[in-house]
């Protein structure tokens, strides 16, 4: 009788169509097939929104990104463009009537801006450029659109790399980086032109004025040299507002980002990581100047304990909005320019990401990123929250996801440290767990709430692994304070490991550390961060150094930013009285003849950023030193893999690698088709 009845039960549950769908464990292809949103763009009369979903092609091996257009009550969600090629950087024009974007057509050499009339119809090519554009913009009278782009090659230039003579002088074969308009009949016009680049630039509300970011060179390290201009749409009329030695004292860099012309065009907001003194290497302000070319500047958030990321002026210009990194959390604040008060307008254990603001009707949309969504869309406005896009509304539904917390511990020199730890969905507190140390990237970052979708870290794989996940912000992370971030001046291991293995250590008291199974991993800096920990302490069972550097003094001329080494290490190592001592006390290597830790070490071979050669040194000693490694070579990547074999080969490795050394028990591959 009993079993009749709950056979009908479960007869009934199936016809009324309640039975629930099991959750499952996240498996390495369902994490690296997340789909990702960016580009928001809100349409002039606020009514709709576009923007870009990227989602993984395992056929084509890479992500491809696409159009999508949305009513901003959330209906109507839909895609825009379609096919094999990667769309981005959506644009409305003024008016309305159109929609902007970039590709790399199928008969395209280079990417191009195409447009499409905005209630429907096929696109076309706007530009037929000799090379690649970047960074459009629309003029407020819709009649023409800015860009910018890289000189082309010269015809001698053209005749060499035809006769294949492709020897070239290292670090100056780049070309110049410039600004173009085209108008909607595909007449273009070069704006800038000079031996200088010209980085980004933003248009005052009547199209009048452009404020440019101009740097010696397109080369990553002279952004540091980068300084803010004005210019008349025609190029004339220069104004330089900053001076990179802006302090005879100090005569640092003042790396200026995102200068906005006010309402009233009487000044200019950017953003800079310098301290009121104009010294660098501080959390990123923000700053006010007058568009004259008054060499005074303001600082606007001297006392603000946050970081500044972007910013943008209402359209009245008595408020300026800005992210703030708040270290664990990102949020949505307001600068009033009378009274000078900064204001939270948004709070909550998430962080925002991209982020976009229609000062005509005063909306603010953003992704929020929490550990059940990595970034739907949301309307601000009035303080009240909506969700536009569900792109990711099923991840709770279809998976166990992983339990997040904020948690604080001090540091060995009593300073409290913060950092993110994960827990498996079944998680019991009465049994210790493996746990796998992540340290970020940067250094000058911070983890905060919400899924991160970086292959580096696939932090929902490792839970449904029954792994706990421990990410500390270490110091010389941001959103902590300008005295946390500058923990690293003047030696870069100076509190930072210590911080990291103190939070180990709170974690194993804690009991949920299981002391016996702990792995240690982390790319770019976080891989630096596994170099020093290995040789410094044989707690972890296993490791993986993800692109990390390994000798400070090699890395210098390696890597193709070296700006940040001089506040850690105290100059250059090839300046009179070089700080070498300082820069190889600092370096791993040398004391890898402590390492007993079994290492994985995983660099791209395209790598400029943590070169390879950095990886090498590090492989050759281990194993010069009996220590268990392998070094592996993603052919074509840079310092961000691209191709999704790639990203799946290094979970995989790795994941065997911890199951090995830290669990001792075999690991099935997972392989896609």
């Amino acid at each position: 009788m009993k079993r009749s009845i709950l056979l009908g039960i479960f007869l009934l549950n199936l016809l009324m169509g309640t039975s629930q769908e099991v959750k499952k464990n996240m498996s390495i292809k369902d994490f690296l097939s997340i789909p990702n949103i960016s580009n928001i763009q809100s349409s002039p009369d606020g009514n709709s929104l576009l923007y870009t979903l990227t989602e993984s092609d395992w056929i084509a091996n890479k992500q491809i990104s696409h159009i999508w257009q949305v009513n901003r009550n959330g209906k109507d969600a839909k895609q825009l463009t379609f096919g094999p090629l990667n769309e981005s950087e959506p644009l409305w024009s003024p008016d309305g009537k159109w929609i902007s974007f970039l590709a790399n057509g199928k008969d395209d050499t280079f990417k191009q801006i195409y447009i499409m009339p905005s209630d429907g119809g096929e696109s076309k090519r706007l530009t037929n450029h000799t090379t690649s554009v970047s960074k459009p913009s629309w003029s407020p009278d819709s009649q023409k659109l800015y860009f910018i782009a890289n000189d082309p090659l010269t015809e001698n230039e053209k005749k060499l790399k035809n006769a294949k003579i492709d020897v070239f002088p290292f670090e100056e074969n780049y070309k110049q980086k410039h600004l173009w308009e085209i108008d909607l009949e595909s007449n273009e016009k070069k704006i800038t032109s000079g031996n200088y680049s010209i980085l980004t630039y933003s248009l005052s509300n009547d199209g009048n004025r452009i404020a440019i970011h101009k740097a010696p060179n397109p080369l990553l390290d002279s952004f540091f040299k980068s300084e803010i201009w004005l210019i008349n749409t025609d190029g004339s009329n220069e104004i330089q507002l900053t001076e990179n030695t802006v302090s005879e004292i100090t005569n640092n860099r003042l790396f200026k980002t995102g200068a906005r012309i006010s309402p009233n065009h009487k000044s200019v907001l950017f953003t800079a990581a310098v301290n009121h003194e104009f010294e660098d290497y501080y959390n990123n302000k923000l700053f006010l100047m007058a568009s004259n070319g008054s060499p005074n500047i303001d600082l606007l958030t001297k006392d603000f304990p946050y970081e500044v990321s972007a910013a943008e002026w209402s359209l009245d210009g008595h408020t300026i909005f800005f992210i703030a990194n708040m270290g664990s959390q990102s949020q949505l604040w307001q600068y009033d320019t009378s009274s000078k008060k900064i204001v939270q307008l948004t709070n909550g254990k998430h962080s925002i990401g991209q982020w976009t603001y229609n000062p005509k009707q005063d909306e603010h949309f953003f992704t929020i990123k929490t550990m059940e969504n990595p970034g739907d869309i949301f309307l601000f406005k009035k303080g009240k929250l909506k969700q536009i896009t569900h792109h990711h509304d099923a991840l709770k539904e279809k998976f166990n996801l992983p339990k997040q917390e904020v948690i604080s511990w001090k540091g060995e020199d009593g300073v409290t440290v913060e950092g993110m730890i994960y827990y498996p969905h079944n998680y019991n507190p009465e049994t210790p767990y493996p746990l796998v140390v992540q340290t970020h990237g940067g250094p000058r970052a911070s983890e905060k709430y919400g899924m991160s979708l970086r292959y580096t870290t696939y932090v929902p794989v490792l839970t449904g692994k029954e792994y706990v996940v421990f990410q500390p912000n270490y110091r010389g992370s941001t959103g902590y304070g300008d005295d946390f971030l500058r923990g690293m001046v003047g030696g870069y291991y100076n509190q930072s490991h210590l911080d990291v293995l103190a939070g180990v250590e709170f974690l194993i008291e804690k009991g949920i550390a299981d002391p016996e199974r702990m792995i240690k991993m982390g790319w770019s800096a976080g891989g630096h961060m596994t170099n020093k920990l290995i040789t410094y302490t044989d707690l972890f069972k296993a490791a993986s150094s993800g692109a990390g550097a390994v000798n400070w003094v090699s890395m210098y001329s390696q890597s193709n930013v070296r700006i940040n080494r001089n506040p850690w290490f105290g100059g250059s190592p090839w300046q009179k009285d070089a700080p070498i001592e300082v820069y190889w006390n600092h370096s791993p290597l040398k004391d890898i003849s402590n390492v007993k830790t079994p290492t994985l070490v995983i660099v791209g071979e395209k790598d400029p950023v943590v070169p390879m050669p950095q990886s090498v040194e590090l492989f050759r000693a281990l194993q010069s030193n009996n220590v268990p490694t392998h070094l592996y070579i993603a052919p074509r990547e840079a310092h961000r893999w691209m191709e999704l074999q790639h990203r799946l080969y290094k979970i995989n490795i790795e994941l065997e690698w911890f199951s090995k050394y830290a669990l001792e028990k075999p690991y099935d591959w997972e392989y896609v088709d």
